[in-house]
């Protein structure tokens, strides 16, 4: 059937997501996603932050929905944008962790993966990736032009994007020195400036035509880096000892008014792109999605203070777990006229989602591929909760940090860890939560609700493919 094989059966409300863009007046919305990394969920304003400014973030989630139960794709960087970008759970994602390729890149996705920027491609849009990619190298099969993108800038290696001044930037596959950076704490160019500017030219190219904006910012992921006229907005207001850099990454003399700063600065270049949108009426014609590719970093690491921030609010855990803190992200949609203004909702989703639910909201539905396991939550989005349908379960399995694996089933939240180090064909050990009652995760219950324990097991073993390339033993020989 080649790369785009049968599409799903009509989903529900498709019928309403098309009359609504028939209202807008367009054939289809422009589509921009935001994409923070390693933004914990209480650092926006509109989600409890009371230190960091983020005044622009804040007006969207006014002027649109914030979602309350939204999931990322998996507790690190790599794992979590495969998932996004292919709608398939970490259960069947062709990258389950952070791995590294020489000589500058991640383990790319197979060419045969069908990604949102070729399914956009399909109904005709113009699409852009600018930041961090991480993905696959240039020239692999994982290369962002050769997985549905027009146009890339910006990073496409993740350690390389540890630096905020790197030596280099790639533009589509030209490699862009840049002088003046020397991988120090400040340099003549900053890379969100440019991959911002990169995208605002974008926009400007194609005003005219439907386009697909994908911005995965590196911010505010380590290192601790921005410029001057922004630290200054926060420098002095907190006690902030100096970080000498021997826990990671560069040193810095103020790291707590550093890191606000760069949170501040990325509300900034967010609220450029919405006025660039403004500025050529395209306002009432765009969907815009903001979230977090994970939770927030660990405490110390690079001079981060995700306790000083309240960076997981109650959630336990942080970056790497799958614990609520590691992947419980914000996500705020935006699109006057359709999604509601002010509105909050519960419903439950994670990253895998977005790929049947941006079909369904630009009038596609039948595009979404057999192999995707989201559910669309266009209903939700558009008011329409009456019609939205529940999922059965949300899934995650992570080899990292010991090997990890988590399922929430309604109110009910399920994890394993150890997972490494668990001798295969041995029963595996399960905790159990009651989020409606212990959002933090403290008191495992599992031993309390056998036949709920007994349900999940049987989910997670339908969940699970076995993966050569990021094996669980654990997980692949039968219980």
């Amino acid at each position: 059937m080649g790369k785009f094989g049968a599409a799903l059966p009509f989903m529900a409300l498709s019928l309403v997501a098309t009359m609504e863009l028939q209202a807008a007046g367009r054939a289809h919305p422009n589509v921009v996603f935001l994409i923070a990394d390693d933004l914990g969920y209480k650092e926006l304003g509109s989600y409890g932050q009371t230190k960091i400014r983020t005044p622009r973030l804040d007006q969207m989630a006014t002027e649109g929905m914030r979602l309350t139960q939204h999931y990322s794709g998996n507790p690190v960087c790599a794992t979590s944008r495969c998932v996004l970008m292919t709608g398939r759970h970490s259960g069947h994602a062709f990258i389950r962790d952070n791995r590294e390729v020489k000589p500058e890149g991640q383990l790319p996705i197979p060419d045969d993966a069908i990604t949102l920027a070729e399914l956009f491609k399909q109904h005709g849009y113009a699409t852009g990736a600018f930041g961090k990619w991480g993905l696959g190298p240039m020239d692999s099969t994982g290369d962002p032009l050769s997985q549905g993108f027009d146009r890339f800038h910006g990073y496409n290696c993740q350690r390389h994007a540890h630096n905020f001044y790197p030596k280099f930037v790639w533009d589509n596959h030209t490699r862009v020195d840049l002088e003046g950076n020397t991988r120090g704490l400040t340099g003549k160019h900053y890379a969100p400036d440019l991959y911002l500017a990169a995208a605002l030219d974008f926009i400007d190219n194609y005003k005219d035509q439907p386009f697909f904006l994908y911005f995965p910012t590196i911010v505010p992921h380590l290192a601790i880096q921005v410029p001057d006229d922004s630290l200054n907005e926060y420098k002095g207001l907190w006690d902030d000892p100096p970080y000498d850099g021997k826990k990671g990454y560069l040193p810095h003399p103020a790291p707590r008014a550093g890191y606000a700063a760069m949170v501040t600065r990325m509300d900034s270049d967010i609220g450029q792109i919405f006025d660039r949108l403004k500025k050529y009426g395209l306002d009432e014609d765009t969907v815009i999605v903001f979230t977090s590719d994970n939770g927030p970093t660990y405490n110390r690491l690079g001079g981060s203070d995700s306790e000083f921030f309240d960076s997981a609010g109650e959630f336990r855990g942080l970056k790497g777990s799958v614990y609520e803190g590691g992947m419980r992200v914000p996500a705020i949609v935006r699109w006057p006229g359709k999604v509601p203004a002010g509105t909050v909702s519960d419903h439950l989703s994670a990253f895998y989602d977005w790929m049947p639910t941006l079909m369904d909201l630009i009038g596609e539905p039948d595009s979404t591929p057999e192999v995707s396991d989201g559910l669309s939550f266009a209903p939700e989005l558009l008011g329409r909760s009456e019609d939205q349908k529940e999922p059965e379960f949300l899934y995650w399995e992570f080899p990292g940090y010991g090997g990890q694996q988590a399922l929430r089933m309604g109110n009910w939240k399920a994890v394993r860890q150890g997972l490494r180090k668990h001798k295969p064909g041995t029963p595996l050990p399960l905790e159990l939560y009651d989020l409606s009652t212990d959002i933090s995760e403290s008191k495992d219950i599992s031993t309390d609700h056998p036949e709920v324990v007994k349900k999940i097991k049987e989910l997670m073993a339908k969940a699970h493919a076995p993966s050569k390339e990021f094996p669980l033993p654990a997980l692949d020989a039968a219980e």
